[in-house]
């Protein structure tokens, strides 16, 4: 009876021996394991890649700002013929600028974004071509001239027509729309539509 005993002690024991080294192994799997290795950097990865994927989204986005095919147009609008981009939206130029060198960087260009490209830009009907080319910012892109100034958008313009940056004091200077000879337009709207064409 009392070797009965013993060897069922010795066969329990060494089952919960055998059930411990078993539950060890296991977690050790998760972390050691082959198949632990290979499901961490999935893991890994579905963290990664929205975070890749957002990165790629936001810099498509920055490109964007910059016109593959820029080109200056002309509108005529309250405020007589001014510059316009391939979209209709307004351009600008800064008081602060001097000739073929923008002065607005980080905020500034934030809320008059440069109206940049990445090819030589066209010359729209009214435009005059040989007062048009570009000029390297600090970053490296380059933004559009026009007669020596840097060409801005103003990220109040919500859609074409829009004049809302129209002799508006920021940034330490003012900013003026551009006529077709390269001035800056300070004359008052000829109509009271807010200023667009």
């Amino acid at each position: 009876m009392r070797r009965h005993t013993r060897t069922v002690t010795a066969l329990a024991s060494a089952l919960l021996l055998a059930t411990a080294a078993a539950g060890c192994s296991d977690n050790g799997g998760d972390h050691g394991s082959a198949s632990g290795t290979a499901e961490q950097p999935n893991n890994h990865e579905v963290d990664v890649v929205p975070a890749a994927s957002s990165s790629a989204s936001a810099s498509a986005s920055a490109s964007s700002s910059a016109s593959t095919a820029a080109k200056v147009d002309v509108k005529n609008g309250s405020f007589g013929k001014m510059l316009v981009d391939e979209k209709g939206r307004s351009l600008y130029q800064f008081d602060k600028d001097t000739t073929n060198k923008s002065m607005c960087s980080g905020s500034c260009a934030t809320a008059w974004p440069p109206f940049t490209t990445t090819s030589k830009p066209a010359a729209g009907s009214g435009i005059k071509a040989n007062l048009l080319t570009t000029t390297k910012r600090s970053d490296g892109s380059e933004q559009v001239t026009y007669n020596g100034r840097p060409l801005y958008r103003f990220e109040g313009d919500k859609k074409p027509g829009d004049i809302n940056g129209q002799d508006i004091n920021a940034f330490g200077a003012k900013w003026f729309i551009m006529n077709p000879d390269g001035k800056k337009v300070t004359t008052a709207p000829q109509n009271n539509n807010g200023g667009g064409y």
